[in-house]
């Protein structure tokens, strides 16, 4: 199982990203699949979840109302769009798989992890 993360880079404060995250999983379709990230210095943190039909969507009350996580069941891909970013968004992000189909906040609940992609929010 492979899961791809693209689309951090360097951003100003107030812009925008897209994150993609393309997973070679066969179940796919029955998977819960949610964004972390870890900051320097500090623990990986819940940021997004989304159920396997993509109808039910979790955030962490950091980024609710700014960030939304969507999903492609034909292509096998989870995306995080993120506005208004802020200084303290700056971190690694991670997406995984549970292979649970329901929304899942807590990293124990996902069996499957990417690699990362780095964001940079700049003042």
């Amino acid at each position: 199982v492979q899961l791809q993360a693209s689309g951090g880079g360097l951003v100003q404060a107030g812009g925008s990203l897209r994150l993609s995250c393309a997973a070679s999983l066969r179940t796919f379709r029955t998977n819960c699949m949610g964004w972390f990230r870890r900051a320097p210095g500090k623990e990986r943190e819940f940021v997004a979840a989304i159920e396997a039909t993509g109808r039910i969507t979790n955030y962490s009350d950091s980024v609710r109302g700014r960030f939304t996580i969507s999903r492609d069941n034909v292509k096998n891909m989870v995306f995080l769009q993120m506005n208004s970013l802020k200084l303290e968004d700056s971190a690694v992000y991670y997406c995984a798989a549970a292979r649970r189909g329901v929304v899942v906040r807590y990293s124990d609940g996902y069996d499957y992890w990417g690699q990362g992609t780095l964001v940079t929010v700049s003042s």
